[in-house]
């Protein structure tokens, strides 16, 4: 079949008219075709090749991935890095101990010497962005089902990838935008030896906790600093004492001006997923289905895990990153299920579906007037699917005995005879294990198995729960209790001194103990049904609703030539602006932009962990000893704005008209999470922390000098 490009995707290259200045995640490189006169006009006082460029250093060559699910921002020339307390929260967690909890108490290198090693930890560098939409769909026809079209666009991509990186260092990816309609090659450098530069205490990282998480006004001074080390070429290394701080390409001024209301705003970073653009039948399944059924499920596991944490300093060490993730996302559903229903979502969808089929009939569009009855079709078919998957995924593999388990799956399918595959799984068990064991504690784990296998086979269908634990229910009368009681007191798999001793034993013993094994039973069987009721099932259905959305992606932009379509989120490098602002959260409440440390001393309250004050801080607020800092007496602490950001925009650079840092990216406001869905520029909010607050926490309450010493700052 030739191959011929549709209208639709020559159209799809060229874009017109923006959207409103404080909506959208725009990609970076296209800044200048489609967004400069909208940014000046709001307030941008410089070159918008100044903000990214592949031909010359640009803002751009400041703004890293960090880790695999946040953004950092360079501040200096020797690779120091600032991004969020809780992006830097899992290392600085794995280099805490009951001995040393840099999590409660904080670390301060005062000498490079000091500056601790985060095993595992990567900083990734965007060295430029191309479109690639023609060679990627190169080959490309209509009559390829779904399966050959991946197989097809991989294979074009890996081709791209492998030229565009011959013979150098850096890596690269390909990613699809707008629903596979376009695709974009992003070319990066990797740098491994990252090490712990500064982190405030908890108290003040974290100031707030959960009963603040998401909400305004807020006090918390989420940042922490980490640093890049190269080798003595500056290229990315593993770690070694012989490795020295990276020169960097580009790193950022510091702004003390401040902010004010109106102030124009960019958060330049990595957000991680949303979708604006979905039908009305999605937004039904998370606002009906999903979210309820994810918020119950998690309401049992954070009662049961911070009831846990009170055990021992030891127990809560090991469960504060797991604590501080499932709370996250359930306070963000929350809010986001409060949003979509109060801006009736799915209704305006449900509006614009009905005018769409309309112009694709007038337009003679059969195919494009189908779209809405077959997506709708699609979703009623996927949405039993859908839900027994979260509660697999929430409830039964929310069981960390459990998944554990289930990851042994793949050496017991290994052939007795291949004693070479056999080890290097084995080894690679070995490893799991130890991270397994370092945050484990089996106490916590058994209730779980209780309360949340109960969970799951109370609200899953029938015949998507495996005939084995249908089984188990009726052996012991339906009491979870004594299942997980039974479990745990027999299986070998929630001790690690028993996982030692069976590792010693021959191959053969491994696998018998484990086929017994009663976790390891379950969880098999399980995972098993699971895939062959639930998850092979949904991948089929799966693929008809991306062939749809993909369709109807390209047919919405067919149908609003005027309108400027930012893609949807995926971690790929954007751009959002907008203004310093306050909101209107409800009837007869208006929040002001800016939170100072007056708000601070007054949310104390010693008897609550989470609003703890330490003394230094006190004092320095009684002393009114805030240097260059203050503004009118106090400190400011946090400012929103109409920034549109996602989670992945967490320790993103917040700049000002003049590409300068006032601020680290860090939250959203509650009333404005559903975000990912909808955006409200009435009561959509981003929150960051005062650069000044930083500042001021590392000068005056840590006396890392040093540190503030290396940046560059104008006043």
């Amino acid at each position: 079949m030739r191959n011929v490009k549709p209208a639709w995707l020559l159209a799809m290259l060229i874009y017109v008219l923006p959207l409103r200045a404080d909506e959208g995640m725009w990609l970076p490189f296209l800044l200048k075709q489609l967004n400069e006169q909208a940014m000046i006009k709001n307030g941008l006082k410089i070159p918008v090749a100044d903000i990214y460029s592949d031909s010359q250093i640009s803002l751009k060559d400041a703004v890293v991935i960090f880790g695999g699910g946040c953004t950092g921002e360079v501040i200096s020339s020797n690779g120091l890095v600032l991004t969020n307390h809780h992006c830097g929260y899992g290392a600085i967690q794995a280099l805490s101990s009951v001995g040393k909890d840099y999590l409660t108490h904080g670390y301060w290198a005062m000498n490079q010497s000091d500056e601790l090693p985060c095993s595992g930890l990567t900083v990734t560098f965007i060295v430029s962005i191309e479109e690639v939409t023609l060679s990627v769909l190169e080959g490309v026809n209509e009559a390829m089902n779904e399966q050959e079209r991946d197989k097809t666009i991989r294979s074009k991509s890996d081709l791209l990838i492998a030229e565009k990186i011959k013979n150098s260092h850096y890596s690269a990816f390909v990613r699809p935008f707008f629903n596979g309609n376009r695709y974009f090659l992003f070319v990066t450098e990797v740098f491994k030896d990252i090490r712990l530069a500064g982190a405030p205490p908890s108290s003040i990282g974290n100031f707030g906790g959960d009963t603040d998480n998401w909400m305004w006004p807020r006090h918390t001074g989420d940042f922490s600093l980490f640093r890049i080390y190269a080798n003595k070429d500056n290229r990315p290394a593993t770690y070694s004492p012989d490795n020295v701080p990276y020169k960097t390409r580009k790193h950022f001024t510091i702004s003390l001006k401040g902010v004010k209301e109106g102030d124009f705003t960019m958060v330049y970073g990595f957000p991680g997923r949303t979708q604006q653009y979905i039908p009305s039948f999605a937004i039904d399944l998370i606002e009906q289905h999903q979210n309820p059924a994810r918020i119950s499920i998690r309401d049992v596991r954070l009662e049961i895990m911070e009831q846990g944490m009170k055990i021992s300093d030891t127990v809560r060490i090991k469960y504060a990153s797991k604590q501080k993730g499932l709370s996250n996302a359930y306070k963000k559903w929350k809010g986001e299920l409060l949003g979509i229903r109060r801006l009736q979502t799915a209704e305006q969808k449900r509006k614009f579906e009905n005018n769409f089929t309309e112009w694709a009939n007038a337009a003679g569009k059969k195919e494009y007037a189908a779209l809405t009855s077959g997506l709708k079709s699609a979703y009623e078919n996927i949405q039993p699917l859908l839900i027994a998957a979260d509660y697999y995924n929430e409830a039964a593999m929310g069981i960390e005995l459990l998944s554990f388990a289930a990851g042994w799956m793949k050496w017991m399918e290994i052939p007795a005879g291949d004693t070479a595959a056999l080890r290097k799984e084995l080894d690679n068990r070995k490893n799991t294990s130890a991270d397994f064991f370092k945050n484990y504690d089996a106490r916590i784990d058994q209730r779980m198995f209780t309360d949340l296998l109960s969970v799951y086979y109370r609200n899953t269908r029938f015949d998507l729960i495996a005939p084995y634990l249908h089984s188990l229910h009726k052996k012991y009368d339906g009491n979870f209790s004594k299942m997980a009681t039974d479990v745990f007191r027999k299986s070998v798999l929630c001790s690690e001194a028993n996982l030692h001793t069976l590792w010693s034993k021959p191959y053969k013993k491994i696998h018998s103990t484990l086929a017994s094994d009663p976790a390891f039973k379950l969880a098999s069987e399980l995972a098993s049904h699971f895939k062959e009721k639930v998850q092979l099932p949904s991948m089929s259905l799966q693929e008809k609703l991306n062939m749809l959305n993909r369709k109807y992606m390209a047919a919405q932009i067919e149908m609003q030539p005027d309108k400027n379509f930012y893609p949807d989120a995926n971690f790929t490098l954007r751009v959002a602006y907008g203004k310093v602002q306050g909101y209107n959260p409800r009837d007869g409440v208006q929040y002001h932009y800016m939170t100072t440390l007056d708000g601070i001393i007054e949310k104390e309250d010693p008897k609550n962990d989470e609003f703890i004050v330490p003394a230094k801080l006190k004092q320095l607020y009684q002393q009114k000893d805030f240097g260059r800092y203050a503004i009118s007496s106090t400190l400011p602490v946090a400012f929103t704005a109409s920034n549109h950001t996602t989670g992945g925009n967490s320790g993103s650079p917040v700049l000002n008209a003049y590409g300068q840092l006032i601020g680290t990216n860090f939250d959203r406001v509650w009333e404005g999470t559903m975000s990912d869905l909808h955006f409200d520029p009435e009561r959509c909010r981003n929150i960051s922390v005062d650069i000044r607050y930083t500042l001021f926490i590392i000068e005056k309450f840590a006396g890392c000098r040093r540190l503030i010493d290396e940046l560059t700052i104008t006043e």
